[in-house]
C-alpha cells in the first residue's frame, strides 16, 4: 500500500514560510474558530487539543465544524485520558464517519497513571484501530529541546520506532514539534532527524501572538528553553514582562535557515493570544512578505 499525501502543500515548493500553515484550537474555541474562519486558507489543518475537561462530543462537534466550514480537522487523543478500548474505538469511528476524520494526532498524556489500558501512543498504533477506520495519517511528537521523561538516545529511539510502525501498517507519519522561541536548535534537530533517515514531514511549532507573561508560563510548562539569551533572539527582555510578542524573528530565522535538506517543513501555530490575534498575524506577515 502507497503513503497517502497529507496535504497538497506538501507536494509543491513554498512560496513563503507561512504557505501550508496549521493550526490549534480546543472545542471551546469554536465560536472564536467561526469569527476568523474566513481569514484561514482554506483545507487548513486544525488540530484538536484533548483536554481533560471537554467531553468526546464536543471535541467531535469541533471537528465537523472545522469539517464543514472546509478545514482539515485532526483530534488529539491523549492515551494516558482514555478509559477503555471501547472509548477509543467510539472515537475513532464517529471522528472518521461524522467529520471525514483522516488523520489523528498522537500523545501519551500528562497524567501519570493511565486512565485505562494506554500508557503511550505506541500502545494506541497497536490497536489497528486507525488503519480499521481509514486514517490516512497519524501525527506524533517531536522534542528538539528535550523531554521531562526521556534521555536524548530515547528520545529517538521512540520516533524511529513509531515511524516505522506507522508506516508499516500503511499510513504517513507526521511530526508535529513543541513550540520554540529559538530556530537554532530545531534546524540542528531537523538535520540530525534527517541524517538518521526519518524523512517525514515535520511541523514546527511556533509560538502566536501572546502576553509575555503567557508564552513564559506555557514555555514552563512544556519545558521549552527560555533563558535570557534565546528570549532576546525572540525579542523579549525578561526585565520588562508587560506587553505583547509575536514570533516574527523566528519564523524570519526559519525562513533564512531551513534548506531543501531539511526536508518537508511547515509550520504549526499554538494560538497561546487566541485564534483572532494568531490567524491576523500570519496574513500580516504574508502580506508583508510578498
Amino acid at each position: 500500500m502507497g503513503i497517502p499525501v497529507l496535504h497538497p502543500a506538501w507536494t509543491r515548493p513554498a512560496n513563503g514560510m507561512t504557505d501550508g500553515y496549521s493550526l490549534e484550537m480546543t472545542a471551546k474555541d469554536r465560536p472564536a474558530l467561526y469569527e476568523v474562519a474566513n481569514a484561514i486558507a482554506p483545507e487548513t489543518p486544525v488540530a484538536i487539543t484533548f483536554l481533560p475537561n471537554e467531553t468526546m462530543d464536543a471535541r467531535i462537534e469541533a471537528a465537523i465544524g472545522l469539517r464543514a466550514l472546509g478545514f482539515e480537522p485532526m483530534p488529539h487523543l491523549s492515551a494516558r485520558r482514555i478509559a477503555s478500548r471501547e472509548e477509543l474505538a467510539q472515537m475513532v469511528a464517529r471522528t472518521t464517519a461524522e467529520a471525514g476524520v483522516r488523520r489523528v494526532f498522537l500523545v501519551a498524556g500528562d497524567p501519570p497513571v493511565p486512565a485505562g489500558p494506554f500508557a503511550d501512543t505506541m500502545s494506541l498504533i497497536d490497536t489497528g484501530l486507525f488503519e480499521q477506520h481509514g486514517i490516512q495519517a497519524i501525527g506524533i511528537a517531536g522534542h528538539p529541546e528535550g523531554h521531562p521523561a526521556m534521555d536524548e538516545a530515547a528520545r529517538w529511539e521512540a520516533l524511529a520506532t513509531k515511524h516505522a510502525a506507522i508506516t508499516e501498517r500503511g499510513m504517513a507519519t507526521l511530526i508535529v514539534t513543541q513550540f520554540a522561541f529559538d530556530a537554532a536548535p530545531i534546524l540542528a534537530w531537523l538535520a540530525e532527524l534527517r541524517a538518521r533517515g526519518i524523512d517525514c514531514p515535520v511541523r514546527i511549532g511556533v509560538p502566536g501572538p501572546a502576553g509575555i507573561k503567557t508564552l513564559l508560563r506555557y514555555a514552563a510548562h512544556c519545558g521549552v528553553g527560555a533563558s535570557a539569551t534565546v528570549m532576546a533572539k525572540y525579542g523579549i527582555s525578561l526585565g520588562r514582562l508587560l506587553g505583547s510578542a509575536g514570533p516574527d524573528r523566528l519564523v524570519a530565522d526559519f525562513e533564512r535557515g531551513l534548506t531543501p535538506a531539511h526536508g518537508a517543513v511547515r509550520l504549526h501555530f499554538y494560538p497561546f493570544g487566541g485564534l483572532a490575534r494568531t490567524v491576523e498575524w500570519i496574513n500580516n506577515y504574508r502580506a508583508g512578505s510578498r
